[in-house]
């Protein structure tokens, strides 16, 4: 099935997108992790949020969502971890790919910065996708970073398939097989020549052929690379369009003030702007 949208994010910003654009008869996918994991659900107090004062944020949240799925907008919870521009737009979140005419990039911040050397060995030894390049890795030495909670799992399954795993991470993690080596460091980087050759771990080597590194949320920079930013923040107009074709962003993405009205503000506007994006194009 190809989606008139893809929401990637669902916190107020995405969830709110997802309403306007069902109110709009668009069919809309959202793709996100879970929102009882989201900073908001963890506020202790909202007053600032018009005709809702006093509301804890996992309640907020818990309505947004609600409202979203009751209007009729489909939900994946996982990471979106590739984006392709094809036909409209391709994302892959785990072993699925789900196909949508527009995007709406709705993931409020990506706070872990990049490693040394992260960036220049990407997609030569270093992936973000376990499911996707495990195999190319079998018989191999390959560090995971794990940074999220399925990191475990993920490490699990390179296991699994026959890599020699090494997971490190600056806690010790849970759920991960005994039978994996667990490395607890902080300071990490990333070294190659032509490829990546080790993991730096506080100083110390870890040869490996291969590193994972698994966070909650692939920033949307490293999804989408031509998309332009402000001190970090995607430059938008006043439609919440950035500058490719068929792309809205809303919410924290977009930069300050990270408040809860904004974002959802945003949402609606994203909406509205990709759908006369979509009206004014023939369907396939």
């Amino acid at each position: 099935m190809t989606y008139d949208i893809i929401v990637l994010g669902g916190g107020p910003a995405g969830l709110a997108a997802a309403v306007g654009a069902r109110g709009r008869d668009k069919s809309v996918l959202v793709i996100s992790n879970r929102w009882q994991d989201s900073p908001l659900a963890r506020a202790e107090r909202v007053d600032n949020y018009l005709g809702l004062p006093g509301r804890t944020g996992y309640q907020l949240l818990e309505e947004f969502s609600l409202h979203a799925q009751q209007a009729g907008a489909g939900f994946v919870v996982g990471k979106a971890i590739s984006l392709m521009v094809w036909n409209g737009f391709m994302v892959t979140v785990g072993s699925q790919v789900y196909q949508g005419r527009s995007l709406i990039l709705a993931p409020g911040v990506v706070r872990q910065s990049k490693y040394p050397g992260e960036e220049e060995y990407l997609g030569r030894g270093v992936s973000y996708c376990a499911t996707c390049d495990g195999m190319l890795y079998r018989g191999r030495p390959v560090a995971v970073v794990g940074r999220s909670p399925d990191a475990p799992h993920e490490a699990n399954y390179l296991k699994s398939i026959g890599c020699q795993v090494t997971y490190v991470s600056p806690q010790p993690p849970q759920g991960l097989d005994g039978d994996i080596p667990f490395l607890q460091a902080a300071r990490l980087a990333v070294r190659g020549e032509q490829a990546v050759t080790a993991l730096e771990a506080d100083g110390a080597a870890l040869p490996c052929d291969g590193i994972f590194i698994l966070r909650q949320a692939v920033a949307p920079t490293d999804l989408l690379p031509g998309l332009e930013t402000d001190q970090g923040a995607i430059r938008v107009d006043c439609r919440m369009a950035p500058n490719l074709e068929g792309v809205c962003a809303a919410g924290d993405c977009t930069g300050a003030p990270l408040q809860v009205a904004k974002a959802v503000g945003e949402g609606h506007v994203a909406a509205l702007s990709a759908c006369e994006y979509l009206d004014s194009r023939p369907q396939a």
